[in-house]
């Protein structure tokens, strides 16, 4: 619907062009992509038959399943990875919480392509630190992700979405 909204409003369509630190988030995210894929294959050599599936809010062991579960959050990542991929290409879709303008639209969409590119890293890594304790976990040498996980993981996604929508908003000036 957004697309629409934009293209019958003419919305402007310029170019983002990426920042040294975009592209530094950007070929991170595809190291930590393949890093993930090679060390659940070569850990699940190693697993036992079963493993834990499951985290409570506490960061304890609440459910366990088999050893190819270890793949679940790879496969996730991956599509999750592919799907921000894509869309951070097309910012002019996006819902804003400013009207886009001439004036503004470059600075809107580079505000919003850099938050989709930082979210798409801190879910990778996110779904790397869940395996990393999975296996360690199964091997004996971690009792689960630990009490901190959770208020870690909230602030890691909140934060920079509260930031970006400041952000968002300090540039009114621009705004019509």
């Amino acid at each position: 619907m957004a697309l629409i909204n934009n293209i019958m409003n003419n919305v402007p369509v310029p170019k983002v062009v990426l920042s040294p630190f975009d592209k530094i988030i950007e070929v991170t995210s595809y190291v930590a992509l393949i890093a993930f894929w090679l060390m659940n294959a070569f850990a699940f050599t190693t697993l036992p038959e079963t493993i834990p599936t499951h985290y409570n809010s506490m960061g304890e062991v609440d459910g366990y399943g088999p050893k190819a579960t270890i793949f679940f959050l790879p496969v996730l990542g991956t599509v999750l990875f592919v799907f921000l991929t894509f869309i951070i290409k097309k910012p002019e879709t996006f819902n804003y919480t400013v009207e886009i303008t001439e004036e503004n639209a470059i600075e809107q969409y580079t505000n919003s392509t850099k938050l989709l590119r930082f979210m798409k890293l801190a879910l990778l890594l996110l779904f790397i630190l869940i395996d990393y304790k999975t296996i360690a976990t199964s091997k004996g040498n971690s009792d689960g992700l630990g009490k901190w996980f959770l208020p870690f993981t909230i602030a890691l996604i909140f934060i920079p979405i509260v930031f970006s929508v400041y952000k968002s908003f300090s540039n009114k000036e621009i705004r019509k």
